[in-house]
């Protein structure tokens, strides 16, 4: 099983291109859509957070439940669901405005030990700045660390983050208890030392490497995928598709890595640093299919498994 762990939320999505157009509510939050796509790609998944019991809380769980995910370790409360209000630029990229004080995602509290059955544990994205929840994930990191594969996804929201020279020390303090980083290069930039967008990406996850992930994976937009590994780097192009929005791409790339690993059985840091450069190909391959599927219709709307085969041929 893999459990993700972080906030769901409800993303207010423009329905129609003028600037006054009216927004529609689409259920996400980065964690949540890394575990949805986990689920709809067939992996036991399981989702630890605190979800509200507002309407947009119950439909929360309702699609958990529809995409095959566990709620098992979900907690319950009254506090108001997030919601990040979204703005689309020409390309499709989005941009968030995020309504967060005292909402539930944020008061989460520490589970004890996951789960015996567990073999990998995803954070991401806004649980990790807000506090108080974002300490007890960052407690929870730690400890399964030592027994589990753990996957990072920072997917900054740089409006959200009060100290960026702050953040980036935290960032880089987790980087010994993480085994898989995924991140985009615009990220990877502005998690550099001092953020300067000229440092090359590579560069960078070659630093974050000695520091202690087995691999780094970085989205690169319209130029698709690439790992880098302390043995080297391994790229694969971008999948053609005619883009709807983004939302949630990058959120379905870490989910769809993750069911690679399960389905090879490479789900612990040894075997991520054992994999070789054909194995990395494949894995790219396949997340890269998945989230071009996602970028082909709009909010976050991860592929079932049907579609993802059907994608790539099989």
């Amino acid at each position: 099983m893999i459990v993700v762990a972080g906030e769901a939320l409800v993303d207010m999505v423009p329905v129609g291109e003028d600037e006054l157009a009216p927004l529609a509510p689409k259920l996400g939050g980065g964690p949540y859509n890394v575990a949805v796509a986990l689920g709809r790609l067939d992996v036991p998944t399981s989702f630890l957070s605190r979800v509200s019991t507002d309407h947009f809380g119950e439909q929360l769980i309702k699609r958990l439940h529809a995409s095959k995910v566990s709620t098992e370790l979900v907690q319950r409360g009254r506090e108001n669901t997030t919601l990040a209000v979204v703005g689309l630029a020409e390309d499709g990229s989005a941009r968030y405005a995020f309504y967060v004080d005292g909402t539930a995602d944020r008061l989460v509290e520490d589970p004890g030990p996951l789960p015996e059955d567990a073999r990998a544990v995803s954070f991401g994205t806004l649980s990790l700045v807000l506090e108080p929840g974002a300490s007890v994930y960052e407690t929870v990191l730690r400890r399964e660390s030592k027994r589990l594969l753990t996957a990072l996804d920072p997917n900054i929201r740089a409006g959200l983050i009060d100290d960026p020279g702050a953040y980036r020390a935290r960032f880089r303090s987790w980087l010994p208890d993480v085994g898989l980083l995924k991140v985009s290069v615009e990220d990877a930039q502005w998690l550099a030392e001092d953020g300067d967008p000229s440092w090359d990406v590579i560069e960078i996850a070659r630093t974050w490497i000695s520091q202690g992930p087995a691999a780094v994976v970085l989205t690169k937009g319209g130029d698709g995928l690439s790992v880098i590994t302390a043995t080297g780097q391994v790229d694969v192009p971008p999948v053609k598709v005619d883009v709807v929005d983004t939302i949630g791409a990058g959120d379905t790339v870490q989910g769809a890595l993750l069911a690679w690993l399960h389905d090879h059985d490479a789900l612990s840091v040894e075997k991520v640093r054992a994999l070789s450069p054909e194995e990395w190909t494949a894995a790219l391959t396949f997340a890269g299919a998945a989230a071009a599927i996602t970028c082909s219709r709009a909010g976050a709307e991860p592929p079932f498994a049907s579609e993802l085969t059907a994608a790539l041929g099989g």
